[in-house]
């Protein structure tokens, strides 16, 4: 198998920027060439040019979502950057349910659900929150570009390891034991996730607007233009008073936003 070239790397890194919104700088060529390599070997493929040609030419979109699933990272584990779960269930949560207690209603958006780390603690704190306020509607939608990863999440097995940075509460009321090394969430909480396949630079498929996006650690991987014109059509379908978190290690410029910023990482739309 010939090395890929830099004119290859540069019809992939296009490719990529024009229909996921990831930038590719230079020195990703390496990772790309390592992520897709055993991609060609399997097919049998001399060059990344041949199997360009056939990502593009396959009609039944299999070689697309493999083409997804290796290239986009998805790094996640229970209770990342735990401030944000402890302001969502401190601070959040008590203005839902003052402002919205006759609809009864949380309309949560996880962006980046990547294998359901992140929605399954959101929805646990939901539950736990509401537990003595029958009646409210707690079902949020996780959504992710990867059908791989959308796999494990709907799966909701974990390594039982992974789950020991949660309270010991929340493991025996909302874990089971699948097997001697793995442990599944409770239906009780997958029921309550609406996973979907959701590109955040295509037009998003709401109706209603939202009152918490959760989108940490995505943009990151976004050029400026990219994450400006994503944060828009953000604030677009977010209640007044409704709230954005990213994650710490991204940022969002004043001018590129009407958010009003309210801690690291946590935006909030005005009145």
């Amino acid at each position: 198998m010939k090395e890929l070239t830099s004119e290859e790397f540069e019809k992939i890194r296009t490719y990529i920027k024009a229909n996921y919104g990831i930038s590719l700088n230079d020195e990703k060529k390496t990772l790309v060439h390592s992520r897709l390599r055993s991609t060609l070997q399997e097919l049998n493929m001399a060059t990344f040019s041949e199997y360009f040609d056939y990502l593009l030419n396959d009609k039944s979109g299999e070689a697309l979502t493999r083409f997804v699933n290796k290239i986009t990272t998805n790094h996640t584990f229970f209770m990342r950057e735990t401030d944000h779960f402890d302001y969502f269930r401190d601070t959040v949560l008590p203005y839902i349910e003052e402002q919205y207690s006759s609809q009864r209603d949380v309309r949560l958006w996880c962006t980046a659900s990547s294998s359901g780390e992140e929605p399954v603690t959101l929805q646990i704190i939901l539950q736990e929150y509401f537990k003595n306020s029958p009646g409210w509607n707690t079902q949020i939608l996780a959504s992710d570009i990867s059908a791989q990863v959308l796999d494990k999440a709907v799966a909701g097995r974990y390594v039982t390891s992974a789950i020991e940075t949660l309270p010991k509460s929340w493991q025996n009321d909302y874990f089971t034991k699948h097997d001697h090394e793995l442990s599944k969430v409770k239906d009780s909480v997958l029921n309550q996730i609406v996973y979907r396949k959701i590109n955040l630079i295509e037009p998003f498929p709401f109706r209603k607007t939202l009152q918490v996006i959760f989108c940490r650690n995505v943009m990151i991987y976004f050029d400026a233009p990219t994450r400006d014109a994503v944060v828009k059509r953000f604030y677009d379908i977010t209640e007044p008073g409704g709230y954005l978190f990213i994650g710490h290690s991204e940022s969002i410029s004043n001018s590129g936003t009407k958010y009003e910023y309210i801690k690291p990482a946590v935006y909030r739309k005005p009145f």
